[in-house]
This record gives structure tokens, C-alpha cells and sequence, in this order.
């Protein structure tokens, strides 16, 4: 794993930011840390990066322990924040070239092409350029090395529609030839990036799996029966978001396959005149599980 963190936690006073976060991100993976805001995306980012330390555990970023990054690793790290300092009097032209020196794989081609695409004004300050011009920025310095490891905290957050269309274009020109770890609540965005997914909520990890896995395992449900429909009394775990209309009952399954509906169904409900399940949305599971911890059903 090129990130990981094992039995993380982060306290302020009796705050428990994170609560025993165990996480592994694989190597050239597009791995989503997603959640409510609040939940501890960003606290987990800024321990990897050594901005903070951990309370108790250990978290390792390609290979070494965070808490002893070296200039090393950090010359093979991009770093992307919403809240992300630069020298305002800087010229983006200026900073760009000041930092070439810093990492010895800087591509000047790439560099090139980078601050075309997202249109960059080079003579302009970076004090002077706006929220989302300088998202572009942040991400313009931190392609151009190839770096092994992308990190996003929360990099759509303001941006317009227009300007994240060309963040996600800059972005996704490389994301084949690195690992890219971004924290969002952004979900249309992750949706079209994203190869893994981990759930946390208030600084519990809930789950992590591949989108693939994830999306195949959860279904919209919806079950015909002869007679009026109830919510059946002894119904499996991983049935949410249960709804009842005339003779209809729909429920999400998290855990679906043929057989294995067909047979709680059988179970729980008995004979019925007819089953359909469908494949939910991103953003559909997402919400689906935000409400289902927030009513204690996961």
C-alpha cells in the first residue's frame, strides 16, 4: 500500500476527531475518502502529510512513517488544499520557476501544456487571481514533477462548474501514472475518477472497497406482493431505507445478489408477485448510507 494508517486516532481535548481509522490506499489507485463534513477527511489528510500528528497509531505514506516525511518523499508527493498558502506577491510565471528547482523530475513540456489548459494568466499575482484560479494553481504546481503520490483536500470546494471542468481535465491527463488520494464531498467528481472508495463518519471508517465491488453490492429494490405490504419484522441487516406504498415494499439492499434476495425475500416477506432490483447511482449510495448511519441502521 503506498498510504496506509492503522488504528489512527487524532484527539483535541475530548474530541475525538479520528476514532481508530485504518485505511489502505494501492499503488495507482484514484482512492476517495468520502463523508459528511465534520466526518475527518481532511484531519486524515493533513496527518499523512505531517501537518498534524497522530494521538495514537501509526500512518505511513509511501513507505515511511508520516511523522518523518523527508524532502525525499515530499519531492515525490503533489499536495492540492482548498485552503493551500502561496506567496501572494508572487507572478504565477514566477512561482512556477522558483519551484522547478525543488524537484528534479520537474517536466518543462509538461509544465507547459498544464498552465495552457487551465489557463493560467502568467504575469498575473497569485494575490490577485480568484479562488478558483488559484485551485488551478495549486494543481499546476503540483503536476508538473509526475509526482508518485497526488494528494487532494477538498479541491472543488467554491470552484463553478466551468472551472472544475478544467481542474478535472488537468487532472485526469495523468492520472494513469500516479496514485491519486482525494478527499470530497464532491460526489459527481469522484464518481468519474474514483477506483476505490472509503466511507468515514464522524472519524470511524464505516467501509473501503473498489467502486466496482460497491456499486455491484448495492440495488434499489422493489417487491409486488398479492395484499397490502408491511415492513417485514424480521428483515436482514442490510436492508435500508425501507419504504412502503399500497402493495408495494422498496428497500435498498447493500449486500445484493440473485440468489441472496430471492432467498431473504422468501425468508422475511414470504411468496410475492414480483421482484425488481436495480443498480443504485454513486450518489444514491452515498446518500442511502449517510442516512442509514445517521438513523443507527449501519
Amino acid at each position: 500500500m503506498i498510504v496506509q494508517t492503522d488504528d489512527v486516532w487524532k484527539k483535541y481535548g475530548r474530541f475525538d476527531a479520528l476514532r481508530g481509522l485504518s485505511i489502505g490506499v494501492p499503488e495507482g489507485s484514484a482512492f476517495a475518502l468520502i463523508g459528511a463534513n465534520g466526518a475527518g477527511k481532511s484531519t486524515t489528510i493533513k496527518l499523512l502529510m505531517n501537518i498534524i500528528s497522530p494521538s495514537r497509531g501509526r500512518a505511513t505514506i509511501l513507505g515511511v512513517d508520516s511523522c518523518n516525511i523527508s524532502p525525499k518523499e515530499l519531492a515525490q508527493i503533489g499536495y492540492v488544499s482548498e485552503n493551500q498558502e502561496m506567496p501572494g506577491g508572487m507572478t504565477v510565471a514566477g512561482y512556477i520557476r522558483h519551484l522547478r528547482s525543488f524537484y528534479p523530475t520537474w517536466d518543462l513540456a509538461l509544465e507547459a501544456e498544464t498552465l495552457a489548459q487551465l489557463r493560467l494568466p502568467p504575469e498575473r499575482k497569485i494575490k490577485d487571481l480568484s479562488h478558483g484560479m488559484r485551485m488551478k494553481m495549486a494543481l499546476a504546481c503540483a503536476l508538473p514533477f509526475r509526482p508518485k503520490l497526488l494528494v487532494l483536500d477538498e479541491p472543488f470546494s467554491g470552484l463553478d462548474p466551468l472551472v472544475r471542468d478544467e481542474f478535472m481535465e488537468g487532472l485526469l491527463r495523468q492520472a494513469g501514472e500516479m496514485t491519486v488520494l482525494i478527499s470530497s464531498h464532491e460526489l459527481s467528481e469522484i464518481e468519474g475518477v474514483a477506483t476505490h472508495v472509503a466511507f468515514i463518519d464522524r472519524g470511524k471508517l464505516l467501509f473501503q472497497e473498489s467502486m466496482s465491488d460497491m456499486t455491484d453490492r448495492f440495488r434499489n429494490v422493489r417487491v409486488t406482493l398479492d395484499c397490502e405490504a408491511v415492513v417485514p419484522s424480521r428483515r436482514p441487516k442490510d436492508w435500508v431505507d425501507i419504504r412502503i406504498t399500497g402493495n408495494v415494499l422498496s428497500f435498498v439492499d447493500m449486500g445484493y445478489s440473485d440468489q441472496r434476495l430471492a432467498a431473504n425475500i422468501a425468508s422475511a416477506i414470504g411468496p410475492v408477485r414480483n421482484i425488481e432490483a436495480h443498480p443504485l447511482a454513486f450518489r444514491s449510495i452515498f446518500t442511502t448510507l449517510a442516512r442509514a448511519t445517521r438513523d443507527g441502521g449501519i
